[in-house]
């Protein structure tokens, strides 16, 4: 699956420091995927942000496999 658009994360250089957030909201998609990675379940999640829905969610996990695909990322070098 080749997702190049995304209806729900938007990027606004004057809210948040112009990082991808959730519909325009104060919600950094950074923020949801640290959740996740932590092992935070989806209802977890969507008590701590009742903004949030469930797509919100999906929809930021397709926003980390497509950056994840990425052929240039800062990313640091092992030595």
């Amino acid at each position: 699956m080749h997702v190049t658009s995304f209806e729900r994360i938007t990027v606004n250089p004057n809210q948040m420091g112009g990082v991808p957030c959730i519909r325009g909201l104060r919600i950094p998609v950074a923020t949801v995927l640290r959740m996740l990675a932590g092992g935070m379940r989806e209802q977890e999640i969507l008590a701590e942000y009742p903004d949030l829905e469930p797509e919100d969610i999906r929809e930021c996990l397709r926003f980390a496999a497509v950056s994840a695909m990425e052929r240039e990322l800062a990313l640091p070098r092992r030595v």
